[in-house]
């Protein structure tokens, strides 16, 4: 029978902290980037180029905000697939202390 064991326990429980620090900042940043915090606008991508053509400038950078926004919560959710994937790395490897070889 193949195991789906790839990773230690360390290297599992080390994973499940690093994805649950990962989705609370990211989710975080999300939230602040959707509500357009004015602190955040040098992560926001945009040049001069873009404020001289546009003739509404707030709403080109608000949807570039709401842009970044997303991609912090898309973020955040490959760090819930990596955090389960740890979880069960986790459970795999308490199983395998039980088994006899």
């Amino acid at each position: 029978m193949a195991s789906l064991l790839f990773c230690g326990p360390k290297l599992a429980a080390c994973g499940i902290v690093i994805s649950i620090w990962g989705v609370i900042m990211l989710v975080m940043l999300g939230i602040f980037f959707s509500a357009h915090s004015a602190v955040l606008i040098e992560d926001v991508p945009f040049t001069e180029e873009d404020m001289r053509n546009d003739k509404n400038p707030p709403q080109a950078i608000y949807g570039l905000y709401n842009q970044v926004g997303v991609n912090c919560f898309i973020a955040a959710a490959i760090y819930v697939v990596v955090g389960g994937i740890s979880l069960c790395q986790v459970r795999l490897n308490k199983r395998n202390e039980y088994m006899v070889h």
